[in-house]
């Protein structure tokens, strides 16, 4: 099983980043052994900001279609969704946004675990709601979703793994939704 991760976050500090770096490394060492997780990180696929007019003078960026092939070649997508003003970060959704203008089944099929955190106890709720709520229009398979709130508190930075032992079985049972 091939198994893509990213971060719906462009910050080199993410916090989304390490729990799906994580949530990718608890998939293949305890719930799908034999599971190949690439983790990508979205400032690889930056573009302009998406407009009509853009695409009619120059096309779709290659950025675009190399995030489109990569769903493409998987079997399954983890994301952890950053939250900005109860929304999706920008470079996030320009990059959905111009993945979209190639085939609006962005995500091909593909199972979905989703996952959001955030260092308040609201976990980035709001942006997997709408991210939940909105992926089966993409051709997303959402097999479960996981909101970590309070993320400092409930991730030990130094090993880099969970410490509250009720959101890691939470995170282990929402991984075994991919099988």
């Amino acid at each position: 099983m091939k198994v893509l991760a990213l971060a719906a976050s462009n910050s080199r500090q993410s916090i989304n980043k390490q729990l799906v770096s994580y949530a990718g490394e608890v998939l293949t060492s305890k719930v799908i052994t034999n599971a190949e997780v690439e983790v990508i990180d979205i400032n690889d696929f930056e573009m302009a900001l998406y407009s009509i007019d853009r695409e009619t003078e120059s096309g779709i960026p290659q950025q675009a279609q190399a995030f489109y092939d990569k769903i493409g070649s998987v079997d399954a997508i983890i994301i952890s969704y950053a939250e900005h003003n109860g929304s999706y970060t920008a470079a996030f959704k320009n990059l959905f946004d111009w993945t979209s203008r190639i085939d609006p089944k962005v995500y091909q099929g593909k199972k979905m675990l989703m996952l959001a955190t955030s260092p308040g106890p609201g976990g980035a709720g709001s942006v997997l709601a709408a991210a939940t709520g909105s992926a089966p229009y993409f051709a997303g398979e959402v097999k479960a979703s996981l909101s970590v709130g309070s993320f400092y508190d409930n991730f030990d930075m130094e090993t880099g793994q969970l410490r509250n032992e009720e959101i890691q079985t939470q995170l282990e049972d929402a991984l075994a939704t991919l099988k």
